[in-house]
């Protein structure tokens, strides 16, 4: 028992420290290691459910401005990777898929897939990318579905609301 809340009374006296240093303003390096830390309690990505009007599977998708005139959110080639596999959009049922790039209903995909584009040494310029869309409004759906982290079995999860016709319940972006 004792032990116990000597593990609680630490824990309290961890988390006030940890709360009255974290908006201490002392000196320069100290904001910027806070300003690059995660958060405690950030609940992670979406889950963000969608269908296009082809298969862009393997295309690299980017964000435009809201009258699609410009691009404005980009990967670098190296961010197309997560752990040595390619990051694309996991196959649901129905021809939906779930995003694993961060899109928007601004979304739009390239000519490039992606074993082209991590083979870039750079990224191409907003104005090169541009010329390389294939479609500026690829989009027939787009839910968000909350988020990743509340699902147990994500890929089932979704496939279930799918099947059933729940997907439509959640907040639609396209």
């Amino acid at each position: 028992m004792k032990q116990l809340l000597y593990l609680i009374s630490s824990l309290i006296l961890i988390s006030t420290f940890t709360f009255c240093t974290g908006s201490k303003k002392s000196n320069q390096s100290e904001n910027v290691e806070m300003s690059s830390a995660k958060p405690v309690g950030q609940p992670g990505p979406p889950a963000i459910v969608y269908k296009t009007k082809a298969d862009y599977l393997k295309n690299v998708p980017v964000i435009l401005n809201t009258d699609k005139s410009k691009v404005i959110s980009f990967p670098d080639p190296k961010d197309l990777t997560k752990g040595g596999d390619l990051t694309y959009p996991q196959m649901l049922d129905d021809n939906y898929l779930l995003d694993n790039r961060g899109i928007n209903e601004n979304v739009a995909f390239l000519s490039i897939t992606y074993e082209d584009y991590i083979k870039l040494t750079k990224a191409p310029t907003p104005d090169e990318l541009m010329n390389m869309l294939m479609d500026k409004d690829p989009l027939l759906e787009m839910y968000d579905c909350g988020l990743k982290s509340s699902y147990s079995d994500i890929v089932n999860e979704l496939n279930q609301k799918i099947n059933d016709g729940s997907i439509k319940e959640f907040k639609i972006l396209k």
